[in-house]
């Protein structure tokens, strides 16, 4: 067996990073391309949060006065006194309230019905198509990722973090980087020898000093996240939203930064909510609302910040009846949430029908694509079309 001294011990490391090259990368690194390149501070940047479980817009945008919603969901239905008015007639979920003060300051825009023609009832397939923005067939890139493979190499105009990239941040030639935070602890052995490792050396090719830059960036990144990976689990929701909370303020720190990055993507999951709806959807919006409202009036508060706009999502709603488990099962259309100081707060799209049904689910009124050509157009500048095919339309909430 060949020697594995330090020299050759980082020779085989070069190729390993070249694996992970435009895929993954530190939060040190980030804040320094912060410093190195920064992005522009006119640049539009974009948040998304994917609310995976297909959350239920019937209980989160309320008809509370509609009859047709308290006969259908007599045991999880709330009354008007419970919520928070938008309009007098649309009310907020009551665990909303940082996002009913967003509302009031008119940047939040609420677009209504949001689906696709033919839609499918499977988490799996409808994912698929809102990440990939292809309700016709099946594709092997995201929206987002055909937006990358259209404007350039740099890896890091788009950051995913989750050590996981979704489908919607793959492109045919270029992919989102990936920024872990659920990084393990290194073991003092494993350190003690990254450490011997990192040291710089005269010797070296520039490879081999971009691989012990590396090393140096895994103990500050460990350091970084100890606090995260050293505390006990919580209940899941709970922890869920910690970790919410967690990924905007990495986003908010990198925004803050000049990080050369206008897309960033965060998910909460947990939104399946087939048996004792009321309890366990309250305590996820909640979650996204102790998240994502701090969020955004931090955002309001800095020159960049100001820049930033959230998309909200989920792969389907719920269907109108509640099932025998009080809950409610896959569904169809949705809300999606748009926020931002960029935001023209209100509602758009056509309120769907509690009665005009189609086979017992809301009816379509807004194609999702046309969310998406409004955030490519207005706020990351680039042209819709590679992404969301021709066709499609703004809506007018930017």
């Amino acid at each position: 067996m060949p020697e594995l001294n330090r020299r050759n011990f980082l020779i085989a490391s070069v190729g390993a990073a070249g694996l992970l090259a435009g895929t993954a990368v530190t939060l040190p690194h980030l804040l320094d391309q912060g410093q190195q390149r920064p992005l522009a501070k006119d640049s539009g940047i974009l948040v998304i949060v994917t609310l995976y479980g297909g959350n239920d817009g019937i209980n989160t945008v309320i008809p509370v006065n509609d009859n047709a919603y308290h006969d259908a969901r007599r045991d999880l239905s709330f009354a008007p006194h419970e919520t928070l008015d938008l309009d007098g007639r649309l009310h907020l979920n009551p665990a909303l309230s940082g996002l009913k003060d967003i509302w009031d300051s008119e940047e939040l825009a609420i677009v209504r019905g949001a689906g696709y023609p033919k839609q499918d009832r499977s988490h799996f397939r409808s994912m698929d198509i809102w990440q990939t923005a292809s309700p016709d067939a099946p594709v092997s890139t995201g929206w987002i990722g055909r937006w990358l493979d259209a404007g350039g190499d740099d890896p890091l105009r788009a950051v995913n973090v989750g050590s996981v990239l979704p489908p919607l941040a793959i492109g045919e030639k270029h992919v989102a980087t990936g920024l872990s935070v659920k990084i393990p602890r290194i073991p003092t052995d494993v350190a003690d020898t990254l450490s011997a490792l990192s040291t710089a050396d005269s010797h070296d090719t520039p490879s081999m000093a971009a691989v012990r830059a590396n090393y140096r960036d895994c103990a500050a990144t460990d350091s970084t996240f100890s606090s995260f990976t050293d505390s006990p689990s919580p209940d899941a929701i709970d922890d869920a939203g910690k970790q919410l909370a967690e990924d905007l303020d990495l986003v908010a720190t990198c925004v803050h930064s000049g990080v050369p990055t206008q897309v960033y993507m965060v998910t909460l999951g947990g939104f399946d909510t087939h048996a004792n709806e009321r309890d366990d959807h309250q305590h996820l919006l909640t979650a996204l609302d102790s998240a994502l409202a701090p969020f955004l009036k931090q955002m309001r508060r800095s020159e960049r910040g100001r820049n930033v706009v959230v998309m909200v999502y989920s792969e389907f709603g719920r269907r109108v009846e509640a099932n025998a488990s009080q809950g409610t099962d896959h569904g169809t259309s949705g809300p999606v949430f748009i926020a931002g100081p960029r935001v023209k707060g209100g509602f758009y799209g056509d309120e769907p029908s509690l009665t005009d049904l189609a086979d017992g689910d809301l009816k379509t009124t807004t194609d999702f694509r046309d969310i998406y050509h409004e955030l490519l157009s207005k706020t990351l500048g680039s042209d819709p079309e590679p992404s969301v095919g021709p066709g499609r339309k703004s809506i007018g909430f930017l």
